[in-house]
């Protein structure tokens, strides 16, 4: 740390204790109801597949439902901050 100048140290310190707004909206919306049921239906299909030994099942469908949900609700209340 002697050859970093201080400025850059607490440049440093102050990036570690920023959080990203992204992810605590993204956690914000995936408690939504709408968001819920989305989440659920995917975590259904993920147990559905996991118990099966041999399925072309893949959950893909359920997991772009719930991302499209998700990213959905964080597009509206992202948007409002970044203003």
């Amino acid at each position: 740390h002697e050859d970093v100048p201080a400025e850059e140290e607490e440049e440093e310190e102050e990036e570690e204790d920023m959080v990203d707004p992204l992810e605590t909206i993204r956690t914000k919306c995936e408690q939504t109801e709408h968001c819920v049921h989305y989440k659920e239906r995917l975590e259904a299909c993920e147990t559905r597949v996991g118990s099966k030994s041999n399925t072309t099942e893949e959950c893909t469908e359920e997991l772009f439902d719930f991302l499209h949900a998700r990213d959905h609700c964080v597009a509206h209340k992202l948007f409002h901050i970044v203003k």
